[in-house]
């Protein structure tokens, strides 16, 4: 997502996360309701996190998922400081869900569906390691999910090369400035978002079959 790189490969532009027209696409948006009684947070960061809202926020049983930082050291954190690598922090998404509606372990198997968790610190187009692979947990049932499904990946040979994502404990999540908010939505016609990250979240709605979508 280095907001300045732009690559032109056969007059098509693909520059990295911060920048066919997709007019016609319904883009998953965060629901305008409060949330239940019941509902839990889940933090995830798999490369750029405006790919992750949208993954996210298409599966029934997700209220919201707010993009931000997390998994590094430095207090509140802006996107520039992020972006230089010294922050230890990755772009991730914090994700709001009913438990009574969509997993947990569900929210496990997406997150490693719509990505690539075998790259270390990049996500395509993206290198650094505010890009990279982590499975945020809450506590010791949450860890245990994601290091069965982990297991369950390997052994069926899923990928080629081993998974790299990290499994660690949450301390911090800073959401990130408003403009990175539901950015797809308002920016449709942003090159990376029509070349990479909508026919990614295509691909994702199209091969995972281990949850609902939204209508």
């Amino acid at each position: 997502m280095k907001l300045f790189l732009t690559l032109i490969i056969a007059g098509t532009a693909i520059c990295s996360c911060a920048q066919t027209n997709q007019k016609s696409l319904k883009i998953p948006l965060a629901e305008k309701k409060s949330a239940s009684a019941n509902e839990a947070v889940a933090t995830f960061a798999e490369g750029c996190f405006w790919h992750a809202e949208i993954v996210f926020q298409s599966l029934a049983g997700v209220r919201d998922a707010v993009s931000g930082y997390a998994g590094g050291t430095t207090t509140d954190p802006d996107y520039e400081k992020v972006a230089s690598g010294q922050t230890g922090h990755a772009e991730s998404v914090q994700v709001h869900y009913d438990p009574a509606v969509i997993s947990y372990e569900t929210l496990v198997k997406a997150f490693f569906a719509s990505q690539d968790p075998t790259t270390m610190n990049r996500q395509g187009n993206d290198a650094g390691t505010e890009y990279r692979s982590i499975a945020f947990y809450n506590n010791e049932k949450e860890k245990a999910i994601i290091d069965a499904t982990i297991k369950n990946l390997t052994a069926a040979k899923v990928y080629s090369n081993k998974i790299v994502t990290q499994v660690v404990p949450l301390t911090k999540f800073y959401p990130a400035e408003d403009y990175h908010q539901e950015y797809i939505s308002h920016n449709t016609d942003n090159p990376y978002v029509a070349n990479v990250s909508v026919p990614e979240f295509l691909h994702f709605k199209a091969t995972f079959k281990e949850g609902r979508f939204k209508p």
